[in-house]
């Protein structure tokens, strides 16, 4: 499963709007469903409801990773703003 969740990470960009990304994620839904239904996997199957179970445990995760991103990407422009006016206001 860690291909399945690279391979997802590498559809979406944090740069992407939540609704942009929800479309990926959809896609990948969708995507899964196609596979267990060529598999033959009926969907009261243990199988079906584990494999939906990871794809949407992986969204999750992914989904994690671009708030901890845009979290850092945050906190590095106000640090840098804070560190431009500390500057600024030393030379005055």
């Amino acid at each position: 499963m860690s291909d399945f969740s690279v391979l997802v990470a590498k559809a979406i960009n944090p740069s992407m709007s939540r609704e942009e990304r929800e479309a990926v994620y959809t896609m990948v839904r969708t995507a899964v469903l196609r596979l267990q239904e060529r598999d033959g996997l009926d969907p009261s199957d243990p199988r079906a409801a584990y494999r939906r179970h990871l794809v949407e445990e992986t969204i999750r995760d992914i989904e994690s990773d671009v708030a901890r991103f845009e979290s850092l990407r945050k906190l590095d422009e106000a640090f840098a703003a804070q560190a431009k006016e500390h500057k600024a206001q030393s030379r005055r």
